[in-house]
C-alpha cells in the first residue's frame, strides 16, 4: 500500500487511537527521563557525597528490587482499578518519588528515594501494553508499542541535555526537583483525553469496528497470578525478559561511566553521544514495531513475525561484545553501542506485544508485571555484578576489562533468551483462560 493510500485509508477509519497512542508515548518519555537523572548525576554524587561504585551498585539494585516488587503489584493493581486511574496513579507516585531524591543525604537516602521510585515507575508499562491491547487491533500493535517505547529513547536523550544544564545552573537537587515536576502536566492531558474505547464520545464507529475487528470476547472474570503461571507462555515471557532487561538497565546506568572512565568524558561531554545513542534506539523502537507489523499484514502467521523479528534484532545486538577491541575508535564504539541498544528497543517492541498476542486483556497487565519482574530481578543481579566488576577493576588500575565482560555478556543475553522462549513456548499459541 502506498503511503498516499495509507493515509486515505487511515483517515476513512480515523485516527483517534493514535491520540491514545502518543499520551502513552508522552508518559513513557517522562518516565525514563526521570529514572535517568542519577545516572547522569553519578560522578557529581560521589564527589559531594562519597558515593562510589560499590554504592550506587546497591542503589540502581535498590531501584530495580523495588520494580522487581512493583511489577507485580503494579500489573495486578491497574488490572484491577482499570487503565484510566491506574496509569493516573502511579503516574502521581513516581513524580513525587523523583522529587523526593532531592532530600537525600547519603546512600541510605537515595536508596528509600530509588526504592519507591521503582515501585511507582513499575506501572508504566504494563498500563501501556494494557492501553495499546484496549486500543489497537493485533495488526498494529507492534507499531503502536514500538512507537510509545521510543518514549524510552527520547527520555534517555533529554536528560543528558537537561540534567547538566540545571545542575551547573542550581545544583543536583534541582536537577531531581524540575525534571520530577515535568511530569504532572501529562496528568491534565490524560484526564482530558482517555477513556476506554466503548466509553470514548470522540471514537466514530468506523474506527471502532476496526479496533474490535480482530480481538476475542473479553473475559471479565479476576485471573489468579497461580492461573496464568501454569502457563508456558508466562514462563516464555519470563525467560525473555529475565535475559535482556537487565543489558538494558545497563545501558541506562552505566553507559554514561563508561564513557568518563575509558572515554575520558566530562559532564557537559556527555550530551553529544548519548543523544546519539538514543536517538539511534527511538529509530530502532519504531521499525522494530513497524517490521513484526508488516510482516503480518504480508500474510505472516503471527508467532512467526514476531519471532523472526526477534531473532534479526538478537543477532544484531552481537558486536557490542568487540566494543573496545583494538582499531575501534571512539564514534566506532558510540556507533556499536547505538546499533545494539536499538536492536534492544527493536527487540522490547515485539516481545512486549507477544503478551497480547498470547493473552486475552484481562491478563495483559498482570503478565507484564511476571515479565517485568523477571527483567528486574535479572536487572539486580547485572547490577550487583557490574559494581563488584568495576570496583575490583578500577582498584587494578585497568577498569576497561570490567566492561570488556559486561559487554559480553551484553551481546550475548539476546540470543540465549530467543532460543528458551522458542522452547518453552514454540508458537505462542493463544491462552484460553
Amino acid at each position: 500500500m502506498t503511503q498516499s493510500k495509507f493515509t486515505q485509508a487511515n483517515e476513512k477509519i480515523g485516527k483517534y487511537r493514535w491520540t491514545i497512542c502518543a499520551l502513552v508515548f508522552f508518559a513513557t518519555t517522562v518516565n525514563y527521563l526521570d529514572r535517568q537523572v542519577i545516572s547522569i548525576l553519578k560522578n557529581e554524587l560521589d564527589s559531594e557525597l562519597g558515593i562510589g561504585e560499590a554504592e550506587y551498585s546497591y542503589i540502581v539494585s535498590a531501584f530495580q528490587f523495588s520494580y522487581a516488587i512493583g511489577m507485580l503489584l503494579m500489573g495486578r493493581f491497574i488490572d484491577w482499578l482499570g487503565t484510566k486511574l491506574g496509569y493516573a496513579w502511579a503516574f502521581v507516585g513516581w513524580s513525587l518519588a523523583a522529587i523526593g531524591h532531592a532530600f537525600a543525604r547519603g546512600p541510605l537516602g537515595f536508596g528509600v528515594a530509588r526504592s519507591f521510585l521503582g515501585i511507582t515507575e513499575a506501572g508504566n508499562f504494563p498500563a501501556a501494553i494494557k492501553t495499546i491491547a484496549e486500543w489497537f487491533p493485533k495488526k498494529e500493535r507492534a507499531l503502536a508499542t514500538g512507537i510509545f517505547n521510543s518514549g524510552t529513547n527520547v527520555g534517555a536523550i533529554l536528560a543528558p541535555i537537561l540534567v547538566p544544564l540545571i545542575y551547573i545552573q542550581w545544583g543536583w537537587q534541582m536537577a531531581f526537583i524540575l525534571v520530577g515536576a515535568i511530569g504532572l502536566v501529562w496528568l491534565i492531558f490524560w484526564f482530558i483525553f482517555y477513556e476506554i474505547p466503548e466509553k470514548q464520545a470522540r471514537l466514530g464507529k468506523a474506527e471502532m469496528e476496526y479496533i474490535l475487528s480482530d480481538q476475542e470476547e473479553e473475559t471479565k472474570e479476576k485471573i489468579p497470578w497461580l492461573t496464568l503461571l501454569k502457563y508456558k507462555q508466562t514462563w516464555a515471557f519470563f525467560a525473555g525478559k529475565f535475559f535482556t532487561d537487565p543489558i538494558w538497565w545497563f545501558y541506562l546506568f552505566w553507559i554514561p561511566g563508561w564513557l568518563r572512565d575509558t572515554r575520558g568524558i566530562d559532564i557537559k561531554g556527555l550530551m553529544l553521544p548519548l543523544a546519539v545513542i538514543y536517538t539511534s534506539t527511538t529509530v530502532g523502537s519504531i521499525f522494530g514495531g513497524w517490521l513484526s507489523s508488516f510482516l503480518i499484514k504480508k500474510g505472516w502467521p503471527v508467532y512467526k513475525a514476531r519471532t523472526g523479528a526477534m531473532l534479526l534484532f538478537a543477532v544484531m545486538v552481537t558486536p557490542i561484545m568487540f566494543v573496545q577491541a583494538d582499531g575501534i575508535g571512539y564514534w566506532g564504539a558510540i556507533a556499536i553501542i547505538s546499533l545494539a541498544a536499538s536492536s534492544h528497543q527493536a527487540w522490547s517492541a515485539n516481545i512486549f506485544t507477544t503478551v497480547s498476542d498470547m493473552f486475552p486483556k484481562k491478563a495483559v497487565a498482570s503478565v507484564v508485571g511476571i515479565g517485568g519482574f523477571a527483567g528486574s530481578v535479572g536487572g539486580i543481579l547485572v547490577a550487583l555484578l557490574a559494581g563488584q566488576i568495576l570496583e575490583i577493576t578500577k582498584a587494578a588500575g585497568n577498569v576497561e576489562t570490567g566492561y570488556t565482560t559486561l559487554f559480553i555478556i551484553s551481546g550475548s543475553a539476546y540470543i540465549l533468551a530467543w532460543i528458551l522462549m522458542n522452547i518453552i513456548a514454540p508458537k505462542m499459541k493463544r491462552v484460553e483462560l
